[in-house]
């Protein structure tokens, strides 16, 4: 009978033990981090679908069904998680977006717990998080690198945070695999990897030169970006010829201007949080044994400003300033009177929300179209523009090719001007059983023009002169439009659609100089 009260109550603090243990974690720090990340994945489900496909989503989404180890635009992250998208959820758009708010929402909680690692409590790794929530709503709003490449960079942040404060150096396994991670989605961590190699030298972490770990984490990254570089070699390294186009036109629109002035753009009202942040890892005591991190915002900022960098490719780096940021500022608030405390907690809240109600409002698609909410936003984010009147431009392509002889329609091709057109009506155009559409831009030029070449082309987003210049008769036989008439690119700068015929060149000629990137 003892023996049996005995077994009871042990049973009984085991189980009150667990129902502890269940109760601290779902309402512990990292939970509150997790609800937080997991909030914006749902406003973003919410709203994705308010417009349409962006113009950069429909050249990934294309991309996404010829699966490679690279492509002229960017490496093969992407297009992977936008195929998966499309096994998953089909041709949803809020699908599509899906796994791009996942990587946003992702790096929130990294912010935080970087937080922690530094030594920040509850508050600290709230704050933290709450600033770096903005970006999380913008570059979650679209499915493009961008998102991935933010994860990878901030998840390279973290595990060096674990790294330097562990002191184990096998953290450089985990920060290897980031590396290449976010090689294999942008290659502008090239940048970062400058900062983690300057930090590496300029701080005491210079020891970790003679550990084999840190060469294993090296070869790691190497060995996980290598399909993308073999990808490269075969391929001529088209990317570096894309990159220089792009660049070169950046630069001469002016897209590059104002990249320290842009940085507040970044940060807002959380440049207060950032700039605390960078003095506690550079000059403060408490942050020397984070001095590394330093480094790694300031060698890229001056890298992104001596190449003319566009002012968002910093984006990744002041995720660990506000982790850093909101540690000295939760030490700095313990030397305050509860009253003054207090006030700087309000104030600070109340900045950050602005915030993030100031970026949704611009970034997340769910304005209604032409209200002034939506003037205010497309002024301040263009891109919303972009994601208007695709499903239109394929219906009239469709009801242009209905209005064609029989012997035209036989032999009928679509040429596209940009991957926008190209990705569109790839995407709608089997409604309407329309043919592929082809055309010279980045990705697109290497899938050809089929076999056999279309005799009659239904031309969209090129110029009159284009088309003179290269087929024997063409007739403007209609103009691009949407529902909403917005006003933008398909619009405004090539909105004639025309029937061509009789290709003045062989069709291997033609295509041979047809190449071009945008």
């Amino acid at each position: 009978m003892a023996i049996r009260s005995e077994q009871s109550a042990t049973g009984e603090r085991a189980e009150l033990t667990s129902a502890r243990l269940s109760s601290t974690f779902w309402f512990g720090n990292t939970a509150i981090l997790l609800y937080l990340a997991a909030a914006t994945v749902l406003v973003h489900a919410l709203t994705a679908g308010e417009y349409g496909f962006h113009r950069d989503e429909l050249a990934t989404l294309d991309d996404a069904r010829h699966l490679a180890w690279g492509y002229v635009a960017y490496p093969p992250v992407t297009p992977f998680f936008g195929r998966l998208s499309l096994l998953l959820f089909g041709r949803s758009l809020p699908g599509f977006r899906f796994f791009a708010s996942v990587a946003q929402a992702l790096a929130v909680v990294l912010t935080g717990l970087m937080a922690r690692e530094m030594g920040g409590r509850r508050g600290a790794q709230l704050v933290a998080a709450a600033a770096a929530l903005p970006f999380c709503l913008a570059g979650g709003a679209l499915m493009q690198y961008v998102s991935f490449d933010y994860l990878s960079s901030v998840l390279t942040a973290y595990f060096i945070v674990r790294l330097l404060k562990s002191g184990d150096p096998r953290w450089w396994l985990a920060v290897g695999s980031a590396i290449g991670l976010g090689m294999m989605s942008k290659y502008t961590m090239l940048f970062f990897v400058a900062g983690v190699v300057a930090g590496l030298l300029a701080t005491p972490a210079r020891r970790y030169l003679a550990s084999r770990w840190l060469w294993y984490g090296v070869a790691l990254s190497l060995l996980i970006f290598l399909p993308n570089a073999l990808w490269q070699f075969r391929h001529g390294f088209i990317s570096l010829d894309f990159l220089q186009h792009i660049h070169a036109r950046d630069v001469r629109i002016g897209r590059t201007q104002g990249f320290l002035p842009d940085q507040l753009k970044l940060m807002l009202l959380s440049f207060p949080l950032a700039a605390t942040g960078l003095y506690f890892l550079l000059l403060s005591r408490a942050g020397a044994r984070f001095r590394m991190l330093g480094w790694m915002y300031i060698v890229p900022l001056l890298l992104f400003i001596v190449a003319k960098g566009r002012w968002y490719y910093l984006a990744p780096a002041y995720p660990m300033l506000y982790a850093a940021g909101s540690v000295w500022g939760e030490n700095w608030l313990a030397s305050l009177s509860r009253l003054r405390a207090g006030i700087v907690r309000r104030l600070a809240w109340s900045a950050l929300a602005l915030d993030a109600v100031l970026f949704a409002a611009i970034a997340i698609p769910m304005a209604p179209v032409n209200s002034p909410w939506w003037n205010f936003a497309v002024k301040n984010n263009g891109d919303l523009r972009e994601e208007i009147g695709w499903p239109e431009l394929v219906q009239t392509v469709a009801h242009l090719r209905d209005s064609l002889p029989g012997q035209d329609r036989e032999h009928l091709g679509i040429l596209a001007g940009n991957y926008g057109e190209a990705g569109a009506i790839n995407l709608y155009g089997p409604d309407y059983h329309l043919p592929q559409a082809i055309s010279g831009i980045n990705s697109f030029w290497q899938r050809g023009y089929g076999d056999p070449p279309p005799q009659t082309l239904i031309v969209v987003g090129l110029s009159r002169s284009f088309v003179d210049r290269n087929f024997g008769s063409c007739e403007l036989a209609a103009h691009t439009w949407n529902r909403f008439n917005v006003e933008n690119e398909e619009t405004s700068d090539h909105p004639e659609i025309f029937v061509c015929r009789g290709l003045k060149q062989s069709w291997p000629e033609f295509w041979k100089d047809f190449r071009y990137y945008g």
